[in-house]
């Protein structure tokens, strides 16, 4: 018997701020995504950032996947909205590793340390992103810039009637 391949690994960029429609019509589009790519379970890495990121953390172990979280500062958890932190803390506990970046606070230096190392570590991107460019360097472009000049193979997901929702 030859022994089992390994899983193919495949991280996520993505907006957080998205309509709840948009977040069922974003798992689905995820979940067929990631049996396209491998016959297999995936390896996922994710920051676990509310939107895409949990959405996507989900969908890999509804697919008998495991995954791993880079944070980009201890105070990270902070940054999420309080709705979303459940979520999160659930999730963490169900990772198979949790890397830290070594940045003391959050911020756009933390996160794009994060976004990097999250790339240092697959095969495969997914990006949830609606093709407008973002209002800083950890900005769902930039990754998925980053990802294309690395060779990532990056697939776009934001299906029809996606949409972004406003934040406060």
């Amino acid at each position: 018997m030859p022994p089992e391949r390994e899983p193919v690994r495949v991280g996520v960029t993505g907006h957080i701020n998205l309509t709840p429609a948009t977040e069922r019509l974003v798992a689905e589009a995820i979940r067929l995504e990631l049996r396209r790519i491998s016959d297999r379970p995936v390896h996922g890495v994710t920051c676990l950032a509310a939107g895409t990121d949990q959405i996507f953390a989900r969908a890999v172990l509804d697919g008998g996947g495991t995954y791993e979280v880079v944070l980009p500062a201890p105070d990270y958890r902070d940054t999420i909205a309080p709705a979303a932190r459940s979520s999160f803390d659930e999730l963490l506990s169900r990772a198979t590793r949790v890397l830290h970046t070594g940045h003391r606070t959050s911020g756009t230096a933390a996160y794009v340390t994060a976004n990097r190392e999250l790339l240092s570590r697959v095969q495969r991107l997914l990006a949830v992103w609606d093709g407008e460019p973002g209002c800083h360097d950890a900005s769902t472009d930039r990754t998925v810039g980053w990802a294309r000049e690395r060779g990532i193979p990056t697939t776009v997901i934001w299906p029809t009637d996606a949409r972004r929702s406003r934040l406060g």
